[in-house]
């Protein structure tokens, strides 16, 4: 694990993310706050492309908490089978469709707190939605943050949580919002788990991380 780099380096790091792409998008497809909601649920230890390819005929004809429920439990299951752990996500699904729909008006709640008592929610799947639909600046951690935080000295941590808080405390304020997709798109994309393209890296030359590749 890489210290945490000096408030001047991360300054131009996220500069440089920001030059590069301005508004930086999740990758998962959704219509609305509920099927944001569903979409990041089912794309644990899946990829985004997949659940992508399964969701959109899914949310055709189920794009709120009442529309999942009529659709039912083997209903949702014939459009996510392809997706990995599907019963037990269409489990999960249909619960907190059902919890939506009797405790919050068919509303997906705004707040982490709340998210997090729905069935399949945790903490990271809350801030995706707090994120991309609310607009606020959560942090979610996947396995992409975590290992671009730790590598490259951004934002170390030895859990999810301290990596989260170390983003929240190190990165300027004016890149907050974004953050987290800056991060999972460069480990996505560049800073790979077994061959990282540090030769095409923007912050090759700011990154803590000693083991470059040529």
């Amino acid at each position: 694990m890489a210290a945490q780099l000096p408030y001047a380096t991360m300054q131009e790091i996220f500069r440089r993310f920001h030059a590069a792409e301005p508004e930086p998008k999740g990758e998962l497809e959704h219509l609305n706050a509920f099927t944001l909601l569903v979409a990041v649920a089912l794309s644990a230890q899946a990829t985004d492309a997949g659940v992508n390819r399964a969701t959109r005929g899914l949310f055709a004809v189920a794009d709120t908490p009442q529309k999942m429920l009529e659709l039912g439990e083997e209903g949702l299951i014939a459009h996510i089978r392809t997706i990995g752990l599907y019963r037990n996500k269409a489990r999960h699904v249909m619960r907190l469709s059902r919890i939506l729909v009797e405790e919050y008006g068919g509303e997906v709640p705004s707040s982490r707190a709340a998210l997090m008592t729905l069935p399949g929610v945790g903490r990271k799947t809350a801030n995706v939605v707090l994120n991309m639909w609310w607009h606020h600046p959560a942090q979610a951690v996947d396995t992409h943050v975590f290992r671009v935080g730790n590598r490259t000295g951004i934002a170390p941590g030895r859990d999810p949580l301290a990596v989260e808080r170390a983003i929240e405390d190190n990165v300027p304020a004016e890149y907050q919002r974004h953050a987290h997709h800056w991060l999972i798109l460069h480990g996505r994309y560049i800073c790979t788990a077994r061959k990282p393209r540090c030769a095409d890296c923007l912050i090759r030359d700011l990154c803590a991380w000693e083991e470059k590749t040529a």
